[in-house]
């Protein structure tokens, strides 16, 4: 019965769509060739992760009057790749997915539909796939994790000298969902960015295990409040930790969009990647008969990296003059997020170290990624593949 259901769920999204999204081919076939995008979510609005990439797409498609098909709460499991037919069955020629968990099964409708391109966000491995169609897509949304790092460490700074806490009381908490490359990197990247404005900063990481879980996340929160955590970031998709925060009475740092209408006393500022630049990028590809990118990274300097207004409410003042300063140099290449001098492993600095780009089955090292004084993250895939603990982060459990 659950499957019926589902299956007819699947079937009035399409219908529905296809009935808001229409009359605009004919004005398509002017700019070349005819494109329908098959967009492919996880969850659905609520998640702040996938609502972040359906406002992208509805963006990208309505600048474009590109006609596009929406299927939700499609999980990490062969459901994709019926999910991905079905929108091949429906006109579509470029499908998208926004889940890590999406691309093997993505990988498999390409391989079977040649003509269909299929773009993938955080995945893997388009480039060693072999499929011509098989892409991958991310940002260096580390850089604005540091960028909202800077805005904690000011906070932090500002609740040493008012003497709510001391220097050594520091201590900020960070919810991540599982021990991917692309969590570790976030939740690094924004260490460093508040420890280069507050060295005394520490930071405790408790992993929940689902990318979308409110009552896991929440809970998470709350074990790092317990901690004596006084600040509060995240790499999950609800609104659990912020909600703890506000609870609280504790400053928090969300990702994928301002909690500020559901946190005005404690959400300071947020991250996140603007899908809206690649989106229009991939259509333009193939209206124009382009090849698209086997691995694209978007930039600060593409739009694809951005970070909402600070709340001044809860920031600490000159926020937002810092945060523009620090975003001018990291755009001019004067600050490198994983700059080795700014970090130890160990007690040591580090001057080598192999990464898994070209994944495999055994997870084998075999890219040197530190060169000229910094880790290159997402330069040789898209991808984040920062894997290192540093010195000043504890992670409380390791089990995802």
């Amino acid at each position: 019965m659950k499957k019926v259901l589902a299956a007819l769920l699947a079937a009035v999204l399409v219908l529905s769509c296809m009935a808001g999204c229409g009359n605009s081919e004919k004005k398509n076939e002017e700019n070349g060739k005819t494109v329908k995008v098959g967009f492919i979510y996880l969850h659905d609005e609520n998640s702040t992760y996938d609502r972040n990439f359906m406002e992208g797409a509805k963006a990208a498609c309505k600048a474009l009057n590109i006609d596009y098909l929406e299927k939700t709460g499609i999980p990490e499991t062969n459901e994709c790749y019926e999910a991905a037919l079905d929108l091949i069955d429906h006109g579509c020629n470029i499908i998208f997915a926004d889940s890590f968990g999406h691309e093997s099964f993505l990988a498999q409708a390409a391989s079977e539909n040649p003509e269909v391109q299929f773009c993938h966000a955080t995945g893997t491995t388009a480039h060693t796939a072999g499929l011509a169609n098989l892409h991958n897509a991310f940002a260096s949304i580390y850089e604005g994790r540091y960028l909202a790092g800077v805005a904690a460490g000011m906070k932090l700074n500002e609740m040493i000298d008012n003497g709510q806490i001391t220097a050594e009381e520091a201590k900020m908490g960070y919810v991540g969902a599982f021990t991917y490359a692309e969590v570790i990197s976030g939740y690094t990247s924004f260490f460093l960015g508040a420890r280069s404005v507050c060295p005394s900063v520490t930071m405790q990481v408790q992993f929940t295990g689902s990318w979308y879980d409110e009552t896991l996340e929440k809970e998470a929160a709350q074990t790092l409040l317990n901690n004596g955590c006084v600040l509060i970031s995240q790499h999950a998709d609800s609104m659990g930790a912020p909600t703890a925060c506000e609870e609280a009475g504790v400053p928090n740092i969300s990702y994928n969009g301002s909690t500020i209408s559901a946190c005005p006393n404690t959400f300071i500022v947020s991250s996140k990647i603007n899908w809206q630049p690649y989106f229009e990028y991939m259509i333009k590809c193939v209206q124009e008969g382009k090849e698209i990118d086997t691995d694209w990274t978007g930039t600060i300097a593409t739009g694809s990296v951005e970070v909402t207004a600070v709340n001044e409410q809860a920031a600490a003042a000159g926020t937002q003059a810092k945060m523009d300063e620090v975003k001018a140099q990291l755009e001019k290449g004067e600050i490198h997020v994983f700059d080795t001098a700014t970090f130890t492993v160990g007690g040591e600095t580090l001057t080598s170290y192999m990464a898994d780009v070209d994944t495999d089955a055994n997870y084998e090292a075999d890219t040197e990624a530190i060169s000229d004084g910094y880790f290159h993250e997402s330069e040789y895939r898209s991808a984040p593949y920062f894997n290192i603990t540093i010195d000043g982060i504890e992670t409380l459990n390791v089990a995802f």
